[in-house]
């Protein structure tokens, strides 16, 4: 169940049509509600007001939902540039997480078992469309993944609190598998031991830790960083890596 009218555009603009749309018959008098429904041809289900709002875990003013299949992730792959996230279980986080992902350009994200369910309401609401951006496949053994990418020359950069190489001095190579734990605990042993190298996020003001989907969103656009710098065409002006 998508809510609201940015996730159920992005599904539309990606998939095509939702198998239903749910909207009220004054939502339809909104010229944007109306153009969900007239696009792709979507079946749309006209309900009370207080129906809706039994529907709906937003706020009234969502006013349109729609019912959906779940994106099928393409085949399990190792990929270039992609994220793994350790038994994360705050939806919100999950969310977010996924956001940063989809705009930093990750092929796909993997979840371990016990991660938050990646498509509950409030992760699809953190995520902001991102699930239609990006392969999330989920009860994954990160453990199994990771020792298969880093047999097939790919890096395992995990993220520690202390302890590591500096983010902003760690050398990146081109095939990246960057590894998110929770909050609480980090990564598990078994997977922290799997990778080639770790790094840690300097934080000069003194803070203990940073809140796992912002440490996320650092990593992943310093990857991004990194990568742009690679792409720079010869003679031209790099960033300092």
């Amino acid at each position: 169940m998508l809510e609201g009218e940015h996730l159920v555009a992005t599904y539309i603009e990606r998939h095509g049509a939702p198998e239903w749309l749910i909207v009220t018959a004054a939502a339809l008098e909104i010229p944007a509600i109306r153009m969900l429904s007239e696009r792709q041809s979507a079946r749309t289900l006209v309900v009370s007001e207080s129906l809706f709002a039994a529907t709906s875990a937003m706020p009234a003013d969502v006013r349109v939902l729609a019912v959906v299949a779940k994106p099928r992730p393409k085949a399990f792959g190792f990929p270039d540039f992609c994220l793994l996230v350790d038994d994360v279980q705050d939806p919100g986080n999950i969310g977010s997480i996924l956001r940063s992902a989809a705009a930093a350009g990750a092929a796909q994200v993997l979840l371990s078992k016990h991660c938050a369910f990646a498509w509950s309401p409030k992760v699809l609401r953190a995520g902001q469309g991102a699930h239609f951006a990006v392969d999330i496949h989920e009860d994954v053994d990160l453990g199994g993944w990771a020792r298969a990418y880093r047999d097939g020359n790919g890096e395992i950069i995990a993220t520690v609190v202390d302890g590591g190489t500096s983010l902003f001095r760690a050398a990146l190579g081109p095939r990246i598998a960057l590894v998110i734990g929770n909050e609480g605990a980090g990564l598990s042993p078994s997977l922290a031991e799997l990778a080639t190298q770790r790094v840690t996020i300097p934080m000069p003001g003194g803070m203990e830790s940073l809140n796992v989907a912002a440490a996320a969103a650092v990593c992943l656009f310093e990857c991004v960083r990194r990568r742009i710098a690679d792409e720079a065409p010869r003679g031209s002006k790099r960033t300092p890596a």
